[in-house]
């Protein structure tokens, strides 16, 4: 017995061990559900619609706009799945922890990205409207001085055009065509949420996280009124959660020359124009052995400068960026330069577990000098006119044949002082501040409310002294100032639901908002300042007449209030759609036109995710999409329903003056909203493990009840009225391809991108069933955009037949247009070539777009970003008769043109001195038009990333050095194969002309401006 109590003991107390076991393991386990939340991103923030589900089970949820993410009531041990398209799902187990922080690393086999829809995201993969996006990386391939530059040719559908090639100018946006007549065509840019009022250049590239423009009208309904030429979302950089602080320094720096001088006759060729014409003899300053290239003596080497530093960081609750830039580019012009300081903050804070804020600005001061000086006055110069005096010293006039012309060089340009000044200042602050709150009790619903802040402020003065750029000595010296001022608040009430059920997703969003733009202007003019110290400081000093001009003064308010709401559905990744109405009322428009509602749907098939593509290998992802959505326009200026008043000064006698009032335009009481209609077809692909993947869309646009200003006849008394009237239609095509041709991260890499687009314009209908309004250059049936002149068929020859008839008192040698009349039994024509022979001639291109490759080995990189344009017109003012630049009769400086003679009857330009109209050759104009095909290289860079291991040696995280050349060269354009110069246009249509009234200014030119660059940077890139 002594042996068995031991062992009943021990037995005892093994069981009484494993009782408590169960025990503890039956508590624990009724204690082991919890509730598990954190924060999902990766390498650059956040991340949303991360998908996190308990592995085995259906239960999960989505991380929201922060990444964060609340998962409820699940098992200690459990085990969870994050995934996300693009990047590699990871497995995490609990392990009964409450708080899960996670960065998913990149799946370059199935790279996506997130797109900015308007008021929130999606995945690429949801995404069923029309979206192009860009990347900053993308964007900074091109060095550049504003956004717009930089996006040339980087995306479908998105036409950029050169409206003046000085420092610091914007280039003009068109998304998917031109829709109104006169009402505005720029699309809606919208700035980290919030609808921007400023200038585009205000925004600095270095700033840019992303760019996505939604381009239908299913996408771009949410944005209502304000999108209906399409939507530009920028998203500026930020810090990101539990990320250390880094420093960041971005530079470059480079040097400007002439992409190509105007091509104007050296002086031997002068002197046989001349001579060929037969019209003029030498001036004063002109000898025969002169050969004056006044462009060398012009020009000057340009410089461009950027600097840019930022901090940014986070921790658990919150993050922080900020940042200050610096740009100056001073032009090959002698005193014309664009300059500008950026300063840009961003903290975004939670506060609980429930409620979180945030604050952004960007700040921007901007100077241009110089901006009034053109080149016309350059190129008129006569080649073999001597500039210097017997002493060396510069003449102030040079006479000629039959004109005098002050002498514009580098050296006389610098040595003005105070004499001339061209000055422009603005600033602008655009402020953004959220306030962010979780509904307790109710699961992915929040409350939301955002309020914009805008203000922005442009003094301009110029002065010009006495006799200063006048062939006169004596003119008087004239001096301007001009100011203008908006300001802009923006207030947003949103409320969204975000859940997922199983297979099911569903995003609601609902939208209350209203704004209010205030903006005023006003400008003085005066004559004869008293001392050049002076200039355009104390214009109530002026001897002379001091000029209020009551149509350079204005003032407006107006308005906008707004209701949405969106609807986005997905099922199983596989379905989706997305619906939204929307109804805005617009303060410009007449009482009881004002609102206006207006509906926009749109879905998507994910056919790659259907059981019968499982095998199909080839392919990695296929969605089809379609939409159809309605938007208006109600882009007139403020108080058109009111009509204007305009004065008129009555003089009586000496001392008795009055001023009358008269309406200049009529009342429309009934001015409502310019609407449109769009179908929107797409289709999204990848290939061959995503090595190839790309975007087909077809898109129909339909605009009626144009807001135009229709002109009256002289005897109503009244000059315009603008009403809804009109109609116009766009459809067209868009392609883009990306391509990773060589995948070797260890070697060589290579890859490749293009996209190309054609839009067919045409206007259907006109106010009251015209058919043209020839004053405006519209014509039903032909597009927007073009020009209404003869067409040119060559030069007439000796022994062409009915020259005596066609051209009464012509000349061989003279220019042959196209004759569409009729002829007799005999095969003569009928008539003499008149106005009825002018022809309507589209200046739009069959189809454009733009490339961009990148070449990797180890370390160095080699990109190349360009574009090309196929078909349509390009007019030169330089070569037409508008510019008074091709007299083709020796009386001033003339472009370098292969003209007629006896001896050289194939050229394509006139016998000099021939039949004329006013100055110019008979038909001159139609020598301006031009072939606008071109392929153009935009930039080439080389970089080099210096090895990591030295990097971490030097305390850094990244750096780099790169050198670039931008404009390098110019391919297949006639027009540069013709004159050298840059094909792209310079000037609007009533600019940069000896005269501007030839063409409509929405009709781009090549003119007199600053000429185009060739530049060569060098940059270095740091972050630690």
């Amino acid at each position: 017995m002594i042996l068995k109590i031991p062992l009943r003991k021990k037995s005892v107390s093994k069981s009484f061990l494993l009782m408590l076991f169960l025990t503890q393991s039956l508590f624990i386990y009724a204690q082991s559900n919890i509730n598990v939340s954190g924060h999902v991103n990766d390498e650059n923030g956040s991340l949303l619609g991360v998908t996190v589900i308990v592995k085995g089970t259906n239960k999960g949820t989505t991380t929201d706009f922060d990444g964060n993410y609340t998962i409820s009531d699940i098992p200690a041990n459990s085990v969870l799945q994050f995934s996300y398209v693009g990047y590699t799902t990871q497995e995490v187990a609990v392990n009964g922890r409450t708080s899960l922080n996670i960065t998913l690393q990149v799946d370059s086999e199935a790279l996506d990205e997130i797109v900015v829809v308007g008021y929130g995201t999606q995945r690429r993969e949801a995404v069923t409207g029309s979206v192009a996006s860009l990347d900053g990386e993308s964007l900074r391939e091109v060095p550049s001085a504003n956004v717009t530059e930089a996006l040339q040719g980087r995306l479908p559908g998105v036409q950029l055009n050169q409206t003046s090639s000085k420092p610091g100018s914007p280039l003009q946006i068109r998304i998917r065509g031109t829709r109104s007549l006169t009402a505005s065509n720029d699309p809606l840019i919208v700035l980290d949420g919030i609808p921007f009022s400023g200038s585009i250049t205000d925004i600095s590239p270095n700033d840019i996280k992303s760019i996505d423009v939604l381009k239908d009208a299913s996408a771009t309904a949410i944005y209502g009124s304000r999108g209906a030429n399409g939507v530009v979302l920028i998203t500026t950089n930020g810090g990101q959660r539990n990320q250390e602080a880094t420093f960041s320094y971005n530079t470059y720096t480079g040097l400007q020359e002439v992409f190509s001088k105007y091509p104007m006759m050296s002086g031997p060729d002068f002197v046989a124009l001349r001579a060929a014409a037969g019209q003029f003899t030498n001036g004063v300053d002109e000898f025969d052995d002169v050969d004056t290239d006044w462009q060398d003596l012009f020009y000057r080497t340009g410089i461009v400068t950027n600097h840019d530093v930022g901090l940014r960081g986070g921790t658990e609750t919150g993050s922080y960026n900020f940042g200050l830039g610096y740009y100056k580019e001073e032009a090959v012009l002698p005193g014309q330069d664009y300059e500008r300081i950026s300063l840009r903050g961003s903290i975004d804070q939670a506060v609980g577990d429930y409620f979180r804020f945030g604050i952004s600005t960007y700040n921007n001061y901007a100077i241009n000098n110089g901006n009034n000086l053109g080149m016309y006055g350059v190129l008129a110069s006569s080649s073999i006119a001597n500039p210097y005096n017997e002493d060396g010293s510069l003449k102030r006039v040079i006479s000629m044949a039959a004109d005098d012309q002050w002498v514009y060089t580098e050296e006389s340009i610098n040595n003005l002082g105070d004499r001339w000044v061209d000055k422009t200042k603005a600033f602008g602050s655009y402020n953004n501040i959220y306030g962010e709150v979780k509904i307790p009790g109710v699961e992915g619903l929040k409350y939301r409310i955002n309020l914009g802040l805008n203000y922005r402020t442009s003094n301009s003065g110029n002065y010009t002294g006495q006799g200063v750029f006048s062939a006169t000595a004596t003119t008087p010296s004239t001096a301007s100032i001009g100011n203008s001022q908006t300001t802009r608040w923006v207030v947003e009430n949103i409320l969204s639901y975000d859940r997922q059920f199983g297979k099911h997703s569903i995003n609601l969003t609902g939208l209350f908002s209203s704004e209010q733009t205030k903006f005023n202007s006003s400008s003085i003019q005066a004559r004869d300042i008293p001392s050049d110290q002076f200039q355009f400081y104390n214009l109530g000093r002026a001897t002379g007449e001091i000029t209020i001009n009551p149509d350079n003064q204005g003032y407006y308010i107006s308005g906008l209030q707004s209701y949405m709401g969106r609807a986005m559905y997905e099922y199983d990744n596989r379905y989706f759609l997305t619906a939204t109405v929307r109804s805005d009322g617009s303060s410009r428009l007449a009482k009881g036109y004002q609102w206006n509602t207006y509906p926009a749907v749109s879905a998507g098939w994910n056919i790659k995710n259907e059981s019968f593509m499982e095998d199909v290998e080839l392919i990695n992802s296929l969605k089809l999409r379609a939409g159809y959505g309605e938007t208006s326009n109600q882009a007139v200026d403020p108080y058109q329903t009111l009509g204007l008043l305009a004065t008129r000064p009555y003089n009586f006698g000496d001392d008795n003056y009055s001023i009358g009032y008269y309406v200049s335009q009529l009342p429309n009481p009934n001015l409502g909203w310019e609407y449109s209609t769009t179908w929107n077809y797409g289709l999204d692909f990848s290939l061959l493990d995503r090595r190839l993947s790309g975007t087909l869309e077809y898109y129909v646009t339909n605009t009626k009840d144009l807001l135009l200003s229709v002109g009256l006849p002289p005897t109503s008394g009244v000059g315009s009225v603008t009403q809804n009237v009109g109609e116009t239609q766009n459809k067209g095509v868009e392609v883009s391809l990306n391509g990773l041709i060589i995948d070797n991260p260890d070697g060589f890499s290579w890859e490749a991108g293009i996209n190309f687009y054609a839009n067919d314009n045409k206007l259907v209908s006109l106010a009251s069933g015209q058919q043209r309004d020839e004053a405006n250059a519209w014509f039903v049936g032909s597009p927007i955009n073009s020009i209404f002149d003869y067409e040119y068929e060559g030069l007439w020859q000796e022994g062409d037949p009915y020259l005596d008839i066609l051209e009464p008192g012509g000349n061989v040698g003279m220019i042959k247009v196209k004759y569409t009349g009729d002829y007799n039994a005999d095969g003569t024509p009928v008539r003499a070539i008149g106005p009825e022979d002018r022809q309507v001639q589209s200046i739009e291109p069959d189809f454009q777009g733009g490339f961009n490759t990148r070449l990797s080995y180890k370390g160095f990189d080699l990109t190349t970003v360009g574009a090309f344009q196929k078909g349509g017109i390009l007019i030169s003012t330089l070569h037409g008769s508008s510019g008074y630049l091709n007299l083709l009769s020796g009386r001033r400086g003339n472009v370098d043109v292969d003209y007629y003679t006896p001896q050289n009857t194939g050229a394509r330009y006139p016998a000099p001195g021939g039949i004329a109209s006013g100055d110019n050759p008979k038909y001159g104009s139609t020598l301006g038009y031009f072939d606008a095909s071109y392929l153009k290289i935009r930039s080439i860079t080389l970089g080099y990333n210096f090895e990591q291991g030295l990097v971490d040696k030097l305390g850094m995280d990244r750096l780099r050095l790169y050198g670039t050349v931008q404009n390098p060269f110019v391919l297949f354009s006639p027009f540069h194969k013709e004159s050298g110069l840059d094909p792209e246009t310079n000037s609007y249509g009533d600019e940069n002309a000896a005269i501007t009234t030839s063409y409509q200014r929405r009709l781009l030119t090549v003119g007199t401006n600053t000429p185009a660059t060739r530049n060569y940077l060098l940059g270095l890139n740091l972050t630690f």
